[in-house]
């Protein structure tokens, strides 16, 4: 279906959606969506000044919406135990996680668990997080993960051998690193959710290239070509959120939509565009690197899946 646009999100009455770092950005507007199609949204986040605005700005658009919100540091997985607690003693079913909160291109620091946090973040703290509501999303027909990769990906390597980067740390390799992690976690799952006859489906998408807050991090130039102020010279490069976050929404909400598949824009070099099925690295799709770090992220984490392959 081209041209695929937030009006063909159905109705998400009686759902429940978990969206982490639902405060900003493709997460915000994600969430914002969702609570307008009736579905109820817990937004999951580290800054909950920062949340409860968000709540505020969602209700503004959709009067009725059921928001709440639970804190999450995924930087912490004591934070994560206790975000996964709160959620599962107040949502007696989990339609929707979407694993969507991230950090780039910052200097090389330690999560509380003494994790790189790059990979801390964008990638452990989230296979903790499913994990953890693994059971209440088996136990809800239709159920749906959605984990948010990056054009990124592309050049991302797994560094198996250190991969927190110690030796030789930069930003844009742990990024990407990072980013190939969400993709091999998303493909994994789906696996062995299909090898297990669960209902759960396992998704991902990426937005693209968007100007948020997630980019404050990066290097000025950067920031300026995709600025919203030269959208008549970047407008092939850049998008608004609000096209950023259809890929996720169609992954968490089409019909049509299957566990394993990858949605971005269909644009040029999948920066721009309508949402539409797209193809990952063959990186992304290597067996070996799936099940590697899958058992990895168990043991660093400490959180063992109720599937296995």
């Amino acid at each position: 279906m081209d041209g695929w646009t937030a009006a063909d999100v159905p109705s998400l009455a009686g759902r429940v959606a978990v969206v982490t770092g639902g405060n900003t950005g493709i997460g915000l507007e994600t969430a914002r969506v969702l609570a307008e199609r009736g579905g109820t949204v817990m937004l999951a986040c580290r800054d909950e000044r920062k949340a409860t605005e968000a709540a505020s700005q969602i209700r503004a658009t959709a009067r009725d919406a059921d928001v709440r919100m639970v804190h999450l540091d995924l930087a912490s997985l004591g934070s994560v135990r206790q975000a996964a607690d709160e959620i599962l003693a107040s949502c007696p079913r989990l339609d929707l996680l979407i694993n969507n909160a991230g950090v780039m291109y910052v200097p090389f620091q330690r999560t509380e668990d003494g994790f790189e946090l790059t990979l801390g973040t964008n990638h452990l703290g989230h296979f903790a997080l499913t994990g953890l509501l693994l059971p209440r999303l088996l136990a809800t027909p239709g159920s749906r993960v959605v984990t948010v990769s990056s054009v990124a990906h592309r050049y991302g390597q797994m560094h198996f051998d250190d991969l927190m980067m110690t030796s030789d740390y930069r930003p844009d390799p742990a990024y990407g690193q990072s980013k190939l992690a969400n993709l091999l976690f998303s493909y994994e799952l789906g696996h062995r959710l299909a090898a297990a006859g669960a209902g759960t489906a396992s998704l991902a998408a990426h937005p693209g290239v968007v100007l948020t807050d997630l980019w404050r991090t990066s290097p000025g130039w950067q920031r300026a070509l995709i600025s919203p102020r030269l959208r008549l010279i970047n407008f092939w490069a850049a998008q608004p959120v609000s096209q950023g976050a259809l890929p996720t929404l169609r992954a968490a909400t089409d019909p049509a939509a299957q566990s394993g598949e990858y949605y971005g824009p269909g644009g040029f070099h999948e920066y721009t565009g309508s949402p539409v099925r797209v193809e990952s690295t063959a990186a992304s799709h290597d067996p070996a690197a799936q099940q590697r770090l899958w058992d990895v992220s168990e043991q660093l984490t400490g959180v063992r899946y109720t599937v296995t392959a």
